[in-house]
């Protein structure tokens, strides 16, 4: 059971904060039961889910060492960029990264989407809308759970990885 202040990782809303545990009737049967009482980091959207609900996937958010370690693997990652040219099969191979709620994951498909669009830059061919929802969506989820494990605004999330990913490259030459 998770405690008030934790953060945790909320389905697709992202990291949230457990605002209050409480204790409410049950909307179709009116049993009692215990309900955490969530804020979306970032939004005023609060959500209420009872505590034993196994239907939206929870969990805490990801450590500092961990936010870090991942980081420090990318250098080494071997993100392929996904092509189709059917939207719905290149949607469902996102949706199906998307929904494991796993940063890893989430930063090879960011990777691999990200050198995609430059491959296409690079030969002026236009960027699909499909893959670009996606990205967006990857990185909100990504940076939003790295902001709040590494303890620093989402907007310098970037500029985070960007430096320590650069001085691992300078510490190796």
């Amino acid at each position: 059971m998770y405690r008030i202040s934790d953060l945790v990782v909320y389905g697709s809303s992202g990291v949230c904060r457990v605002m209050e545990i409480r204790s409410q009737p049950f909307p179709t049967t009116g049993e009692e039961r215990l309900y955490y009482v969530l804020q979306a980091l970032g939004d005023h959207c609060t959500i209420s889910v009872p505590v034993d609900s196994d239907k939206v996937f929870m969990r805490p958010v990801i450590s500092r060492q961990e936010a870090e370690a991942l980081i420090d693997s990318i250098p080494q990652l071997d993100a392929q960029a996904y092509h189709s040219k059917a939207p719905r099969e290149l949607a469902e191979h996102y949706e199906a990264l998307l929904k494991t709620h796993d940063c890893a994951s989430l930063l090879a498909m960011t990777r691999s989407i990200y050198l995609k669009k430059q491959e296409l830059l690079r030969q002026k061919r236009k960027f699909g809308s499909v893959d670009e929802r996606f990205l967006k969506r990857a990185e909100e989820l990504l940076f939003g759970e790295l902001a709040a494990a590494l303890e620093i605004p989402r907007d310098k999330v970037l500029d985070f990885i960007t430096a320590r990913v650069g001085s691992q490259a300078g510490a190796e030459q």
